[in-house]
């Protein structure tokens, strides 16, 4: 029996919308709401209704803030819904004048890198503070010739700029079924031939052996995946690792450095973080 994969949508509107809707979006990635879409008014959320639960906003503490007023509703979805929505409010997303993240339905930008997406129900269209960091860092890095790994791949966004930065191969890797059937389409979508796209999590980097590797996940399950990552990246090697606040950069430096992953630098985007190690 095919699983069943509806989401729960909220609408917020959200008064001011700046930073009001910065914040509400990071609060709501602690919960597991993993799509969002900002609009006029404030901001799109959506969650997976396994995950759903009558209380999931009642630890928001922006919710609670005097400072902001914040009004929502939602309704279940289906995700065959998602495209019709998607293409009412997502904008193209422009990282350094370089690159260019946009809808296939959007006038061809002329910019260094133009990656064309069609997200579905998947998470990284370069909206989110960690996906547009982790944009800025491949921009940043020569990706000329070298093996990379894009854990936790979602749409395939990170992975298609660093084919498009050419890099020799890519393996792109998420858990989620949906991810990954999306991922396949994005990939011919930019005519990336070289990108392997596979279902699945780090049992399947076994005997794997990277140059560079990409994972924009969460705090936790980067904790957990650490070690493996280390195990199968080349010394001198680069990691780049994001999802998390820059609360937690201490506990996941201080991780890394258990597995000779040596802190370089960061970004930082409204307390999101995007961090590079090197493995010694």
């Amino acid at each position: 029996m095919e699983k069943e994969n509806n989401y729960i949508e909220y609408t917020f509107k959200v008064v001011p919308i700046d930073p009001a809707s910065d914040i509400l979006i990071a609060e709501l990635g602690e919960v597991l709401f993993e799509s969002f879409l900002e609009t006029e008014e404030g901001v799109l959320a959506y969650i997976r209704k396994e995950d759903w639960s009558a209380g999931i906003l009642n630890d928001l503490s922006i919710l609670e803030n005097d400072n902001f007023k914040i009004t929502y509703d939602f309704k279940e979805i289906e995700q065959e819904n998602w495209n019709a929505t998607w293409e009412q409010n997502f904008n193209p997303i422009q990282v350094d004048e370089r690159c260019v993240v946009r809808a296939p339905f959007h006038e061809k930008p002329v910019v260094e890198y133009d990656i064309v997406i069609e997200p579905k129900m998947s998470f990284g269209t370069g909206h989110h503070e960690t996906t547009h960091m982790m944009l800025q860092h491949i921009l940043n890095t020569d990706f000329k010739g070298k093996r990379v790994l894009d854990m936790g791949s979602g749409t395939g966004v990170l992975a298609i700029l660093a084919a498009k930065r050419e890099a020799r191969t890519i393996d792109a890797i998420d858990i989620d079924n949906w991810c990954y059937l999306n991922a396949l389409e994005n990939v011919e979508r930019n005519d990336c031939n070289h990108i392997n796209v596979y279902e699945g999590d780090v049992n399947l980097l076994k005997e794997k052996q990277y140059d560079l590797i990409i994972a924009n996940i969460n705090r936790n399950i980067l904790l957990g995946d650490i070690p493996e990552y280390s195990k199968c990246l080349e010394v001198g090697g680069t990691l780049f690792l994001s999802g998390f606040y820059s609360e937690d950069l201490p506990t996941i430096t201080s991780k890394c450095e258990e597995h000779n992953l040596k802190f370089v630098s960061n970004l930082n985007r409204n307390n999101w973080i995007a961090a590079v190690y090197r493995k010694c």
